[in-house]
């Protein structure tokens, strides 16, 4: 199993009617601003792990960084719900920076769900953020006003399944059978001992035993719920143009885009959206998928740190 290099504290913060779990790395200095890293979907902070332990150690000096697990992930617990709305992962956000770094702005890395979010944050609180890193934070395809019926009406189907335990996640029988899965969903992880090693490593902080014998994901199924409110292009764009930041977008070699929307949303047109921001740098990373921050962290962690110093 891998071994993680540089080890984190866990803290709950009170925030909203939830007990939100961060993992947190070295401490606060007000000489240098903190490093955020948000997580994307069924994902959990732990999943960073790979990424600081590549940080050089003149990166880390005196640097902070914080991880938090998004409401209904990981460690993060609060009452039962059945859907999740995008805007309050901004305002559980906000909290944590006030909670964090009250007095300081920020280096904001958000991946997949976690890159839109940081987007989105930066436009809506640009003077709360010194460097933006969104990684593989496409978004999906702009909506027209007339699928909004559609949209609702699958929203409310979709909460009668979860209702029903027709939208559960599978269990798994051992931390080997999560290993796995995430090797399927993840060939790279398993093509060498290494990558196996991050595998199983992460099996165990993304699932966890319980009293059954069984491991279960650590991520609430009414995520699987579709939002009924539909994201239009024209509010991202204005959204994107708030950002003063400098910001630096990061893609993998591969395409997820293709598979995921089938042409409705391809990334020459994310790439068109990504013009709204003032001022923006790109980078493509080698030999990796999605999930870039397990296939290479070491690339990763040199254009974080080429664009934070």
């Amino acid at each position: 199993m891998y071994q993680a290099q540089r080890i984190s504290k866990s803290e709950f913060v009170p925030l909203r009617h939830l007990s939100y779990h961060v993992r947190v790395w070295g401490e606060p200095n007000p000489q240098l601003a903190p490093l955020v890293l948000t997580h994307g979907w069924m994902d959990v902070a732990a999943s960073w792990q790979f990424l600081v332990d590549a940080f050089s150690e003149a990166f880390m000096q005196g640097r902070q960084i914080i991880a938090p697990d998004w409401r209904g992930y990981g460690l993060t617990t609060g009452d039962p719900t059945d859907n999740y709305w995008f805007a309050d992962y901004l305002a559980d956000l906000d909290f944590l920076l006030d909670h964090y770094a009250a007095d300081q702005a920020v280096d904001l890395v958000g991946h997949s769900l976690g890159g839109n979010v940081v987007m989105h944050y930066a436009g809506v609180r640009p003077g709360r953020i010194r460097r933006l890193i969104n990684v593989e934070g496409f978004g999906g395809p702009g909506n027209k006003p007339e699928s909004a019926p559609k949209r609702i009406s699958q929203w409310m189907d979709e909460l009668k399944k979860l209702a029903k335990g027709e939208m559960n996640l599978r269990p798994y029988a051992s931390a080997e059978g999560v290993a796995q899965r995430l090797i399927k969903t993840n060939p790279r992880l398993g093509r060498d001992a290494a990558g196996q090693g991050r595998a199983y490593w992460l099996a165990h902080h993304w699932a966890a035993e319980k009293q059954t014998g069984q491991w279960e994901i650590l991520g609430d199924p009414a995520h699987k719920v579709g939002g009924p409110l539909l994201a239009r292009s024209e509010e991202i764009l204005a959204l994107y143009g708030a950002i003063e930041a400098p910001v630096l977008f990061v893609e993998a070699s591969d395409n997820s885009l293709v598979g995921w929307y089938g042409g409705r949303f391809t990334l020459e047109q994310f790439h068109e959206r990504l013009n709204a921001v003032a001022n923006l740098k790109r980078a493509k990373m080698s030999d990796c998928g999605h999930m870039l921050h397990h296939d290479q962290p070491e690339q990763l962690a040199k254009l974080i740190e080429d664009f934070v110093l």
